[in-house]
């Protein structure tokens, strides 16, 4: 390699009056450290991979080509490879690697942190984003390298993703109030149900991403034109927006302030960001005492949509711009969604084949 980057990071940063690594954001600083750990700091590939991450506009984005890079490159060093030497054929390998390799899991009752190759195999979802992963990483060098680089990905087949098509369980609106319902009552710590109670009104009637969320700050809350609002930056194309927070979730999300003027909007007792996995895991745990299927918070969005679509006033240019969608396509899968299964023409053949069935009729 003759490019600037491939000289030492270190010689390159020792350069400079401050280290630009200190404006790395979470994922790309984590990354550079897993990295470092293995390679070291006179390696490349740790500083090349961190800026990438750093590089792109979202968290949500890095950290998902954060966490497929990591299976890219365990595939290589486990091949005897180094991630940037890596061309098409060991490129397409991985792509076969992944439909059959299981997924790591926690070993019960090892030791802390103990994991073994025992899971479920890779989603179409996780190879695509691993093998999305490693396409952008290749990309990203090649633009910013002074000899160019050849994509090794560019000719591997990606899984077909179906973008209408969702894994996650919807719920009715009754099974939603139901989930508040609990969130509201379940914890005998009044501190924890106050928050859980006005997360779940936030996510939901603010038709919020978890991570937009998460990033918001108590000084981001405001008044304008008669309406409480939450001032968020956007999670995909950059900018900001107000969202208008109903009554029911302010008056929620006030009790669980208790009046406090600044920090995270939901943080952590100790007053520390909380963080998605946190949220993921309440969820779990209110439906399941619920009695309801589990989910993620993902799918809280989702079912604002399709709620709000389902409304007999609904307008879905509305619902569009509520959602945050710039193409009036994606808030439509919603609405399909619902309309697949409420409107099933098998309903209706299944009841007269019960009718039939019940008066013994042939």
């Amino acid at each position: 390699m003759t490019t600037a980057l491939a000289r030492s990071p270190r010689a390159m940063l020792s350069t400079l009056q401050r280290d630009p690594r200190d404006l790395w954001p979470e994922h790309a600083r984590k990354l550079y450290d897993h990295l470092v750990g293995i390679y070291g700091e006179d390696d490349v590939l740790p500083t090349l991979a961190a800026t990438w991450i750093a590089h792109q506009r979202s968290d949500n984005t890095r950290r998902a080509y954060a966490r497929g890079f990591k299976v890219f490159e365990e595939f290589a060093r486990e091949h005897g490879t180094h991630p940037m030497a890596v061309k098409f054929a060991l490129a397409d390998a991985f792509r076969l690697w992944l439909e059959q390799t299981q997924t790591w899991v926690r070993v019960k009752g090892g030791l802390r942190g103990e994991m073994v190759r025992a899971g479920k195999p890779y989603s179409d979802a996780s190879r695509a984003n691993a093998l999305s992963s490693a396409s952008s990483f290749f990309s990203y060098w090649d633009k910013v390298s002074d000899d160019g680089v050849k994509n090794p990905f560019d000719a591997v087949q990606r899984p077909v993703i179906d973008p209408d098509f969702s894994a996650t369980p919807g719920y009715t609106e009754q099974e939603w109030a139901k989930l508040v319902v609990t969130a509201r009552d379940h914890h005998r710590v009044a501190a924890y149900r106050k928050r859980a109670y006005a997360l779940l009104l936030m996510l939901y009637t603010c038709c919020l991403r978890i991570d937009s969320l998460l990033n918001a700050r108590v000084e981001d809350l405001g008044y304008d034109q008669g309406h409480h609002v939450l001032l968020l930056e956007k999670v995909k194309g950059g900018g900001r927006k107000k969202k208008p927070i109903p009554p029911v979730a302010w008056d929620a999300l006030q009790d669980y302030l208790g009046g406090r003027t600044e920090g995270w909007l939901f943080c952590t007792v100790s007053g520390g960001r909380l963080d998605e996995p946190a949220v993921w895991r309440l969820l779990q745990a209110l439906a399941k005492r619920a009695g309801l299927p589990p989910r993620g918070p993902h799918g809280v969005k989702g079912d604002a949509v399709t709620h709000a679509l389902a409304k007999p006033d609904a307008r879905p240019d509305k619902v569009q711009r509520w959602a945050d969608h710039k193409d009036s396509r994606t808030t439509q899968r919603y609405n399909r969604r619902k309309e697949l299964l409420d409107d099933s023409p098998g309903y209706s053949l299944g009841a007269d084949v019960a009718s039939t069935l019940a008066h013994g009729e042939t």
